[in-house]
């Protein structure tokens, strides 16, 4: 019982001791990162006022003005550290090699920061863009500083890191997607008529834009038909219904019309000999 006694005793001391030493130091600190905390907050929120002044993009404001505070805050907690008589040179050699290692680690991720800002500042798409890289397409739904996130018709949520959209082949049809068919028809057909009729048909068919006239003519001459060729615009929620729809609409026509799609034939002679 005694030495416990005693043990709590000098405990008592010590605290004593470290709080009567060192209270003003802990008090200092304590209101030097407080006001620290304060500073950061203003400064971000006016650093942010005056970029958004600017022409400077909404995202690298905010991303510079957070950068701004986080700056702040750590020169608060360095001066509140030596407040306390804390040497802070072992925390920068420190922090510069964790710095070092996870920068040789973060490769990757930090190269999808750098070219998201690149593409917020060039801005080489925007949001409700249709996109293809990398043979994906989709309608742009957001873009992040580190990836870029589409979706396609079948409502499928495509994430691409945004280093695969600098330095890449990279097309932008903002809201509609260009559509290409072809049908053949036999060589004594009417070619003139038949162009007529599929540009009709894509004219009537639903979903296909009307912005931009379809294009219809004579793509190739087949073995066994001469290919008639078109190109009309959809919008990229509905691609594929809307292609489907104009191939049976087009084929329908062409049905009606009486105009034969051949199919391959060979002429095949036997010679005997005499």
């Amino acid at each position: 019982m005694k030495e416990e006694i005693e043990s709590v005793s000098r405990f008592y001391t010590i605290v004593v001791d470290f709080l009567t030493n060192y209270s003003f130091q802990i008090l200092g600190a304590i209101i030097i990162f407080t006001i620290g905390l304060y500073v950061a907050k203003y400064v971000e929120k006016y650093a942010l006022k005056l970029l958004l002044k600017t022409t400077l993009d909404e995202t690298i404001g905010g991303f510079i003005a957070k950068f701004l505070r986080v700056v702040v805050i750590v020169m608060m907690a360095v001066l509140a550290l030596g407040k306390l008589g804390i040497s802070i040179a072992p925390f920068i050699a420190a922090l510069g090699a964790i710095s070092l290692t996870a920068g040789l680690a973060l490769q990757g991720s930090v190269s999808n920061f750098a070219a998201g800002l690149v593409l917020i500042a060039t801005k080489p798409f925007k949001i409700g863009d249709t996109i293809t890289v990398h043979s994906i397409y989709g309608e742009v739904s957001a873009i992040k500083l580190a990836y870029t996130v589409m979706i396609n018709e079948d409502k499928e949520q495509i994430t691409i890191p945004n280093k695969y959209m600098i330095g890449d082949v990279l097309v932008n049809s903002f809201e509609k997607r260009l559509v290409e068919g072809s049908v053949g028809i036999a060589y004594d057909s009417d070619a003139q008529k038949a162009i007529q009729i599929i540009k009709d048909a894509l004219h009537a068919c639903v979903g296909v834009s009307s912005e931009n006239e379809a294009i219809v003519g004579i793509e190739a001459f087949g073995d066994s038909s001469i290919n008639i060729g078109y190109r009309y615009w959809v919008p990229t929620n509905s691609y594929f219904k809307t292609q489907y729809a104009a191939n049976l609409q087009v084929l329908e026509a062409l049905n009606e019309a009486k105009i034969a799609i051949p199919f391959p034939q060979r002429e095949v002679k036997i010679v005997s000999e005499s």
